[in-house]
């Protein structure tokens, strides 16, 4: 895939960046030859390979999904004019 000037300028106004007409062609040069990589990336042979998250095998740490109050009822209501029961009192607005 080749990167046309006027990709370029499209992508600088996409990403807000201030190009210069002179410095059009520099970017042009520097996004083909990312492209290319990224195509030379592509013709790797990657089946076999097991998908990883870190370049070390490491067991990632979990906790238990426990589902609580988080402990802080009384924290939340605390400076609110009237509660009862860890809720909050409001004055009745429907009838």
């Amino acid at each position: 895939m080749s990167v046309d000037p006027a990709t370029v300028r499209r992508v600088a106004r996409l990403a807000r960046i201030a190009v210069s007409d002179e410095d059009v062609v520099t970017m042009q040069a520097e996004l083909n030859a990312i492209l290319g990589f990224v195509e030379q990336l592509g013709e790797v042979d990657v089946s076999g390979v097991e998908p990883m998250t870190s370049v070390i095998p490491i067991e990632m740490k979990k906790r238990r999904d426990v589902v609580t109050d988080g402990h802080k009822a009384d924290d939340i209501v605390a400076n609110a004019p009237e509660t009862e029961d860890h809720f909050f009192l409001v004055p009745k607005v429907v009838e």
